[in-house]
C-alpha cells in the first residue's frame, strides 16, 4: 500500500489530533516531503510531539522515516509541476544552493555506502566481455547517457548510443542485438517506458541487460541481469543526477583500469588530430594571437 492508503485505512482508529495530521496529510500530500513536525503541528492545530507520534501509529520508525518514504513516493507519482512546489520551502536562492548541493553530496554518500561492491564487479566484467555495448537513458537521463558513451568510445570499438526518438526507431535501434552484447539501460524516477520496453526486447534477444537507476524492485530492475544503484533524491522539479554520474564515472574508470593499451592508442591518435584541428585552445594558440 502506497501512504496514503495506510492513512486512510487507519483514519477511523486515529485520536482527534492524529485526524486533524491525518486530513492535512490527505489534502496536502504533494507539500509534505519538506515539512518539518514543528511546522506540522502549526498547520494542524498540535503539538510537535503529536506529530512525531503519528508516524508511528502508520508503522514508520518515526518523522524521518516517514519523510524520506514521502519522498520516495513523489520521486515516481508527483508531475513535474507538482514537484515546483519543492522550492517554497526556500527563503533565498542562497539557500537553495546550499540545501541543493547538500542534497547532492548526501547522495553521493549514501549511494557509496549502498553499494553492492559484487554487483559492480559484474557490471565490469559483464561490459569487459561483450561484443556489442549499448546504452540507452532518455529523457532527463539523457546527459548521462551522452556521457557514458563518450567515454566508452574511447575504451571500446563497438558502442552504441540508442537515442531518443518514436518507439518504432528505438526497436530499430536495437534490433540487431545479440546474446553476446550488454544493454546498459538508465532511468531514474520518473522512470522511462521506452528504455523498460528496449530492456525488455533486448532480454528476449539474450542480451545481457545492466540497470543503472535508484532502487530495485521497480519497472526499472524487472529486466535487469545487474543493478547499479545511485540515489537520485530530488530538491525541485530538477532530477538530481551527481550521484548517477559519479556511479558511472566510477564504472568507467574500473573499465579504463582493464584497457590501458587500448584507450593509451585511442587517446594518442585523438590527440593528435585535435592539435592538428586545434580543438581545444592551448596557451601557444593564445600567444599566437596576441602577437598578431
Amino acid at each position: 500500500m502506497d501512504i496514503i492508503e495506510i492513512i486512510e485505512n487507519r483514519y477511523q482508529d486515529m485520536s482527534k489530533g492524529h485526524k486533524a495530521i491525518a486530513d492535512y496529510c490527505l489534502e496536502n500530500y504533494d507539500r509534505l516531503a519538506y515539512i518539518t513536525a514543528a511546522r506540522l503541528g502549526e498547520l494542524c492545530g498540535v503539538s510537535e510531539s503529536t506529530v512525531v507520534r503519528f508516524p508511528q501509529e502508520l508503522g514508520f520508525a518515526g518523522y524521518p522515516e516517514f519523510q524520506k518514504a514521502v519522498r520516495e513516493e513523489h520521486k515516481s507519482n508527483l508531475t513535474t509541476v507538482q514537484r515546483l512546489s519543492y522550492t517554497d520551502r526556500f527563503d533565498s536562492p542562497a539557500e537553495a544552493a546550499r540545501e541543493v548541493m547538500k542534497a547532492d553530496m548526501n547522495n553521493i554518500r549514501e549511494s557509496m555506502e549502498e553499494m553492492d561492491m559484487d554487483s559492480f564487479d559484474k557490471a565490469v566484467n559483464c561490459i569487459l566481455n561483450s561484443r556489442k555495448i549499448y546504452i540507452m537513458g532518455i529523457r532527463a537521463s539523457a546527459p548521462l547517457s551522452e556521457f557514458m558513451h563518450f567515454y566508452m568510445t574511447l575504451l571500446f570499438d563497438d558502442v552504441v548510443l540508442v537515442k531518443s526518438t518514436c518507439t518504432n526507431e528505438l526497436f530499430e535501434q536495437v534490433m540487431s542485438i545479440t546474446d553476446r552484447d550488454v544493454l546498459i539501460g538508465i532511468s531514474f524516477p520518473r522512470y522511462s517506458s521506452r528504455t523498460i520496453n528496449s530492456m525488455e526486447f533486448a532480454k528476449k534477444k539474450g542480451a545481457s541487460i545492466i540497470a543503472i537507476t535508484d532502487k530495485d524492485n521497480t519497472p526499472m530492475t524487472e529486466h535487469a541481469d545487474i543493478k547499479l544503484f545511485a540515489r537520485s533524491s530530488m530538491a525541485s522539479f530538477a532530477d538530481s543526477l551527481t550521484a548517477p554520474l559519479s556511479l558511472i564515472n566510477a564504472l568507467l574508470v574500473a573499465l579504463g583500469m582493464n584497457r590501458k593499451d587500448h584507450i593509451k592508442d585511442s587517446l594518442e591518435s585523438l590527440e593528435t588530430m585535435w592539435a592538428q584541428f586545434k580543438v581545444y585552445e592551448t596557451g601557444n594558440d593564445r600567444k599566437d594571437t596576441d602577437s598578431n
